[in-house]
């Protein structure tokens, strides 16, 4: 029995939902663990797209069972508006193929509103988040005055936790000149959904439990990528929660030994949405390149992707933060065109060489790149289904990477189709 994490080893945007689309088929179980709508997987099945913010990957897939767990933050109107889209397209979203944790976190308009007046008061010093709520909820979750959704059941109850939660806020919010915000009418909205969420409330940690001793193949689905983790990331250019394998255990109530292997998805080229550090960044035709040929656009956003050379450095990095057993390589076609393709080995800082990204955000920010150059293919690799078919140059430079980064690459995806994939070892057969 195999229980999967699948990662992004990068910024995020690697390419998960191709990868976590083809385990969840063979998945009963897929759980998100971490974040909340700000983060976007893209999915194309039998012709029709998905665009998923909250929802697991298993939802578009008949006989699995969807979980969001407990340490994901859940705007519960947005939640209300994805289920019903994705019931336009024919899905069936019901209590017994979905799930929501009873003590997930909310996002409410006032999170929303405060990300939003941060962002616009930092200037220069803005994070570049989605404005949609996730850090202040975060926030509000260790400060202990959250509204979770256990607390949509009682009127007396919901009351309270609101006097708590909006004394704070809004003392922040006179503080800062904006209106105070009413509790009795955001009390009234809540409760006019609360059925509609409650009846998909449980307690996953039980049902994991359950889970376990029938021995269901279970995919835990993260989010985000392990370089946005809040405390391995390039803070604090980065989410507000753990983005790392480990926190499938305490994001989703089930223990370490619960997973079984750990897949990092990797990006042939790196790439990078909002501000902060990004050693290998192509300001250049390159980038562009890149950019174009790769659709670098946000699910979520629609922002425009930074886009740079594969930096092998931070990717051997996060492998041995987050415990990488082996790695999906995404989007190797996008290089096809170039002349050269460059990884960068090592990197520079105030005239030393150094072989790991420093934790301060001031070196990470004058750090130079070291590259290993590698001739390009110029020729197609879009569609190649075996290893055998790629051409010399490209297999020159996958088995770079794989002996640079200590990890054993275990499928590489040739386009966005999801068929279009070289497959070396299936994690869940292993």
């Amino acid at each position: 029995m195999k229980n999967i994490v699948v990662v992004g080893s990068q910024w995020g945007d690697e390419g998960k939902g191709k990868i976590v689309d083809w385990l969840s088929e063979q998945a009963d179980v897929v759980i998100r663990f971490q974040g909340g709508h700000n983060a976007g997987h893209t999915l194309v099945i039998d012709g029709v797209t998905y665009k998923l913010r909250l929802l697991p990957s298993g939802i578009v897939r008949e006989n699995k069972i969807s979980i969001i767990g407990n340490g994901v933050v859940v705007d519960p109107w947005a939640l209300i508006d994805e289920i019903k889209e994705i019931k336009e397209k024919g899905v069936n979203v019901t209590p017994e193929n979905f799930m929501i944790s009873e003590a997930a976190n909310l996002i409410l308009p006032f999170h929303r509103e405060m990300d939003e007046i941060r962002e616009d008061a930092a200037g220069k010093s803005k994070i570049g988040t989605t404005r949609r709520g996730i850090g202040p909820a975060y926030e509000d979750k260790v400060g202990r005055r959250s509204i979770r959704v256990m607390d949509l059941r009682s009127d007396h109850n919901l009351n309270q936790r609101l006097e708590t939660v909006l004394l704070h806020h809004n003392a922040i919010r006179k503080g800062l000149g904006k209106k105070i915000f009413e509790k009795d009418q955001l009390k009234k909205d809540l409760l006019k959904i609360a059925p509609e969420i409650l009846k998909f409330s449980q307690p996953v940690w039980l049902k994991i439990d359950q889970f376990k001793k029938q021995k269901k193949k279970i995919l835990f689905e993260g989010a985000q990528g392990i370089l946005l983790d809040v405390d391995h990331g390039t803070y604090p250019y980065v989410t507000s929660s753990n983005t790392v394998a480990a926190s499938a255990a305490t994001g989703s109530g089930c223990g370490p030994n619960s997973i079984n292997y750990v897949l990092g998805i990797t990006k042939a080229y790196t790439t990078r949405v909002g501000e902060g550090p990004f050693p290998t960044e192509l300001v250049d035709d390159i980038g562009e390149i890149l950019g174009t040929r790769g659709k670098e656009f946000g699910t979520v956003t629609s922002r425009k992707r930074r886009c740079g050379w594969f930096d092998g450095v931070l990717v051997r990095q996060t492998i041995k933060i987050s415990g990488i057993d082996g790695i999906a390589l995404t989007k190797l076609d996008v290089l096809d065109e170039l002349d050269e393709i460059k990884i960068c080995v090592e990197y520079e800082l105030n005239g030393k060489k150094i072989n790991y990204l420093p934790a301060a955000v001031e070196d990470q920010l004058k750090i130079k790149p070291i590259y290993k150059s590698f001739v390009g293919w110029k020729t197609s690799t879009n569609g190649i289904k075996n290893i055998k078919d790629l051409p010399e140059n490209a297999k020159k430079y996958i088995f770079a990477i794989e002996d640079f980064i200590g990890a054993k690459i275990s499928s590489i995806s040739t386009s966005p189709e999801r068929e279009d994939t070289i497959l070396v070892e299936n994690p869940f057969e292993i």
